[in-house]
């Protein structure tokens, strides 16, 4: 398994289920058609995936610290 991250290919939006999707070792569409189906039920997925977005770096992007 691979570290949490947004990739810069294989995108469609933010590139949230591309790394999920690398992450657990599926396809970015096997993802994507999860949190699609997902969205039709109750709950507060879409909110979960903008949290995502903001909170994940992007890949090859070093965490700089304040030192």
């Amino acid at each position: 398994m691979s570290t949490l991250s947004r990739p810069r290919d294989n995108r469609v939006i933010a590139g949230v289920c591309a790394g999920l999707a690398r992450r657990f070792g599926t396809t970015p569409t096997t993802m994507r058609l999860i949190f699609v189906a997902s969205c039709l039920l109750p709950g507060p997925q879409f909110l979960i995936y903008l949290a995502l977005w903001i909170m994940l770096p992007n890949e090859g992007r070093e965490r700089r610290t304040a030192w």
